[in-house]
């Protein structure tokens, strides 16, 4: 029998890029033989990601609104008929069984070929709020699979799978790791120890709020493991140094995730699903700060979604500047919260998602090929 053919579309940010490199990983160990083909947006950094991850991509011209600049957005219907049909012809020369959709710029494109060539497609909803396109998509979809409750309320409730987002698993790997984490980050492994975290990119409030809040970290004699993002990191060195204080490790980026979870005991950041995912397998308690910048405002959703079942803190970006550390200070000083916190948000992980989603793009693949359609 010929093998199982599988196009996974989506990308734009590490939300999105690293659920769809664990969905395909997840494929090979099941299946070894499927062919599995990456469709991204041109110039987004799956273009980049996705080969090095071992898999061939091909990138669509397509992008979102630009806010604010009516110039740039005059090119976008000739963008969208274009990805249009360079989907079309894709589906046409790969040949499919099934389609699966992770979010972001090219996946609806590919979908919307894939349902008008009968294709059958999953859709991957990672938030717990799902955005305009998912929604519109997720009326035929053959599968959706979210990581929150209720979420019959975006799609039809029959074809609704909660599954959990994949992680990447090497970043959860902390079991036996304190010491060596705090070791590697030269941090000492007995004084309370805080990481924040603000994506690749970084998070300007989570940076300012703990810039002007660092003499109160450092009189409490608090350890912090501060991860700026790109963005602002020359900056915050330029300001304050290389080596400004013992207790405050300032890093660009942390290239050993597990290493800095692992010698935190307590989390700050933002609420992106896939994070989420991760800080749910972490299980240590989490002072959640969402992003006011995305579509829908989804990453207070997502946040919500862990404060009623009383798993995390939620700061809003407009009052954490002045309020952050100081719940975090209160936090690490009340045990009992902290361990209550830790202990549900562990009882939210669900940790096989990857193996879950990709068994669910094989039911429908194999459905396919029998002749059953979608």
């Amino acid at each position: 029998m010929r093998p199982t053919k599988i196009i996974i579309s989506g990308g734009g940010t590490g939300g999105h890029i690293f659920p769809a490199i664990s969905i395909a990983n997840a494929l090979k160990r099941i299946e070894p033989g499927c062919e599995i083909l990456f469709v991204g947006a041109v110039g987004r950094m799956e273009m980049e990601k996705v080969p090095a991850a071992g898999y061939n991509i091909v990138g669509l011209n397509i992008s979102g609104l630009q806010r604010g600049s009516i110039a740039k957005n005059l090119s976008l219907p000739f963008k969208l008929f274009g990805s249009m049909r360079k989907a079309m012809q894709l589906i046409d020369e790969f040949k499919p069984d099934v389609v699966v959709g992770v979010g972001g710029y090219a996946s609806g494109p590919i979908l919307f070929a894939a349902s008008l060539k009968k294709i059958p497609y999953l859709i991957q909803e990672q938030n717990s709020y799902a955005g305009i396109t998912n929604k519109w998509l997720g009326k035929k979809a053959a599968k959706v699979c979210v990581a929150f409750d209720n979420m019959g309320q975006f799609f039809p409730e029959e074809n609704v799978l909660k599954t959990g987002n994949p992680v990447r698993k090497d970043v959860v790997d902390i079991i036996d790791k304190h010491h060596a984490g705090a070791e590697l980050l030269r941090l000492d492994p007995l004084k309370k120890t805080i990481l924040v975290t603000g994506g690749s990119l970084g998070a300007g409030t989570l940076n300012k709020s703990i810039e002007k809040h660092l003499p109160e970290l450092i009189k409490a004699d608090v350890q912090v493991i501060w991860q700026t993002g790109k963005f602002y990191y020359k900056g915050i060195m330029e300001r304050l140094g290389l080596d400004f204080h013992p207790n405050v490790r300032i890093l660009e980026f942390l290239n050993k995730m597990d290493m800095a979870y692992a010698a935190a005991d307590l989390i700050i950041s933002r609420a992106g699903a896939g994070t989420i995912a991760e800080l749910c397998l972490i299980k240590k308690p989490v002072i959640l700060v969402p992003s006011p910048n995305v579509a829908e405002d989804h990453q207070t959703k997502n946040a919500l979604a862990l404060v009623k079942n009383n798993a995390a803190l939620l700061i809003a970006d407009s009052s954490a500047e002045d309020t952050l550390v100081l719940e975090a200070l209160s936090l690490l000083g009340n045990k009992e919260k902290s361990k209550q916190l830790a202990e549900n948000i562990g009882k939210m992980a669900l940790p096989d998602a990857d193996n879950v989603i990709a068994r669910q793009v094989l039911i429908l693949a194999e459905r396919r090929k029998q002749g059953h359609g979608a």
